[in-house]
Parts: structure tokens; C-alpha cells; sequence
């Protein structure tokens, strides 16, 4: 395995092409045939249009707070390429990418983000958990599914993701500690984009690195370049096919940077430089694949060309979005309890008599 050259404890970090992308190490290639580094180029290609015109309609107020994946395409989209159609996907609010990997509409994705109850209702994708806000939850669900997953003795592994700031918190380390105890089949993955909000890693922890967590916990981890889908790649097959031979949890950081807000209601220059953001510029995942393809002589169709089409496709889930259905107030209310408790029709009732006295006031 990958994970035993490449010691979090030494801050090693796994890379297979450099910022000019140019293999490092042609051992450490993955055999991919040139359609499906295509098919992974294009993927990266559509997240990052998509996430772009996501910021654009919340501008024009068109949609709530949304929180860009910009920067973050390719460790998303090599995980949706590993993640089979069984294995479960447990997301905090980053995830766009990955998640429209595993089969999530953009539609439904819009749809939850105008604050529509159907945006949690995946038609098409099988075993995604909603979008989790509460920071580390989504850690506590995965392992929980995992622990099934091992009772049941079935053939799937669970994928959750969480950011740098995640972390710090309790359930981050309460999940990790039981998912070894347990030995369930969980790949955690930890999306280090240098930045909570405002927080920079270094004011977060005193470790080396956030890979390093795991080893306390007793499970295999490694710190891998984010922003190299190569490497991402490997990294995630080779976890998942340790987790799934039922030898226990991984655990990846992804060692990646957030190139745009943290939402669309931050302000990234309050606390990072212009400077930092050129530097990190370089090492951009759609820039190095392209780089890459081009010197093994891959053809694709021109950036312009696909940005246009992939436009056309996002505005239109966009429409349908704003278009779908409101759900009514009973949805609000009724999905949580078999029986609704008296307090929970009190709320009902109330916010009833508001949207009465609002409707007199037109």
C-alpha cells in the first residue's frame, strides 16, 4: 500500500504529477485508459463551471448562501470514480463535485440551496446522505452506516467528507475512535483547503498535518495532493479496497486549497493575500490534468466548447429549479416524528397564524 511509504508522522505527501504535470514517478501512475482520463478531465470541467454559475445566481439573488468547490474538483472527482453505486456518500456542505459524481442532479443541488425540502430528495443517486451543516456530524452517521454495513456483512464502504476546521471538533474524533475500535469499512476524507472560514490550519492544530490524526486511532492515513487526481485516484482505491476486504477505516487528507469564498456570504481578502492565492494558483487541478493530457498527445475537445455546452446544461437544471414546486408547510413539519408531538403543532400552528398576518399586510 501507498500508505506505508508515504508516513504522515514524516509529513510525506503522496503526488504523482508536478504543477507543469509531468509524472513524478511513473510507478505510481494509475492504469488509466485515455477515455477515462477524459471522462475525469470533463467531469472537473463541468463541477467547476456549475460551481462558478452557482456563485452567479446567488449574486443576482436568485439562490441562498452557497459555498463554492472552486479549486477542490479534482480529489471530488476521483473519489465519484472509486465510489461505487452501493457505497454510501455522507457529505458536509462542500461536496457538490463528488456529489454530482455519485448521481446527485444539479437540480436537486439548486433546489436545497434555495431551500426547497426537495433538494434532499435524490432521485437518481442511491445511498447519499443530505447535505450536513452541523460541523462533524456527518463523521458520527458514516460510521454508524459502517457498523451496519459490517453486521450485515455487506460489500459496500462509506465515504464521508469534512473540512480542516471539522477537525477540531468532538464528533470528528469520537467517530475516528470508534470506526477503529469497530473496524468498520469507512475511507474518511478530510479536505484541507487551508482554511475555516477564516482560520488558517496553523491556528487549528499544533499537529504536523491532519493525516497524523489517525494514528492514535489505530487506522492506516496519508496526506496526498488534493489538487492531483492521479494521485487522489490511487489514493482512494487503495483505501476503499482495504476498507472493503473488511480490514478496517482510512483516513486521507486531501491537501487541496479553496480558491474561492468559504460561502458566498465571506470575504476571503479580509485574511488571505493576493499573494498566496497567485501562489497556490499554480498548483490548480484542472491546469495540471490539462498540462498532462496535452503531453501525452490526449485529445479533447477545446475548453470553450465544453465550458459552452456545460452552460447551456447548468442553466437549464437551473430553470427547472426555479420552476419546481414549493413544497407545502406540512413537509416542514411532518417527516420527523410517526406522531407529532404537541410543542412541534404549536410551531406549526403559530408560524400558520405569521404567514396569515403577512398575507393581510399586502
Amino acid at each position: 500500500m501507498i500508505f506505508k511509504g508515504f508516513n504522515p508522522l514524516e509529513d510525506k505527501i503522496f503526488r504523482i504529477i508536478d504543477n507543469d504535470g509531468k509524472v513524478i514517478d511513473n510507478a505510481l501512475m494509475p492504469d488509466l485508459d485515455d477515455e477515462t482520463i477524459i471522462k475525469a478531465y470533463k467531469a472537473m470541467l463541468r463541477a467547476r463551471v456549475a460551481d462558478q454559475m452557482a456563485v452567479s445566481y446567488q449574486r443576482q439573488g436568485r439562490m441562498y448562501t452557497y459555498p463554492p468547490i472552486l479549486g477542490q474538483e479534482a480529489l471530488q472527482i476521483a473519489a465519484g470514480l472509486i465510489i461505487r453505486e452501493d457505497d454510501w456518500l455522507a457529505p458536509a456542505f462542500r461536496e457538490a463535485g463528488v456529489m454530482q459524481a455519485k448521481g446527485v442532479l444539479l437540480k436537486e443541488i439548486f433546489l436545497y440551496y434555495m431551500g426547497n425540502e426537495e433538494g434532499s430528495n435524490f432521485s437518481k443517486a442511491h445511498h447519499v446522505l443530505p447535505i450536513s451543516v452541523p460541523i462533524g456530524s456527518q463523521f458520527l452517521y458514516a460510521t454508524g452506516i459502517g457498523y451496519s454495513i459490517k453486521y450485515q456483512q455487506k460489500d459496500e464502504v462509506v465515504y464521508p467528507f469534512i473540512g480542516d476546521g471539522g477537525t477540531s471538533e468532538g464528533d470528528f474524533n469520537e467517530a475516528l475512535n470508534f470506526a477503529g475500535v469497530w473496524k468498520v469499512p469507512v475511507v474518511f476524507t478530510i479536505q484541507n483547503n487551508q482554511y475555516a472560514i477564516s482560520v488558517p490550519v496553523r491556528k487549528q492544530t499544533n499537529s504536523v498535518n491532519l493525516a497524523v490524526k489517525a494514528v492514535a486511532f489505530g487506522m492506516p492515513s496519508i496526506k496526498v495532493d488534493g489538487n492531483d487526481f492521479f494521485a487522489m485516484y490511487v489514493a482512494y482505491k487503495e483505501a476503499s479496497e482495504f476498507a472493503r476486504a473488511g480490514n478496517g477505516p482510512v483516513l486521507i487528507e486531501a491537501y487541496t486549497y479553496r480558491k474561492g469564498a468559504h460561502t458566498t456570504s465571506d470575504d476571503p481578502s479580509k485574511y488571505r493575500t493576493k499573494e498566496e492565492e497567485q501562489e497556490w494558483d499554480k498548483t490548480d487541478p484542472l491546469k495540471r490534468m490539462n498540462l498532462y493530457m496535452k503531453q501525452k498527445g490526449i485529445e479533447i475537445e477545446a475548453d470553450e466548447l465544453l465550458i459552452a455546452d456545460y452552460k447551456l446544461e447548468v442553466d437549464k437544471q437551473f430553470t427547472e429549479a426555479e420552476n419546481f414546486k414549493s413544497y407545502t408547510l406540512d413537509d416542514v413539519f411532518k417527516h420527523t416524528y410517526v406522531d407529532i408531538p404537541e410543542d412541534l403543532k404549536k410551531q406549526q400552528a403559530d408560524y400558520e397564524q405569521f404567514l396569515s398576518w403577512k398575507e393581510k399586510r399586502k
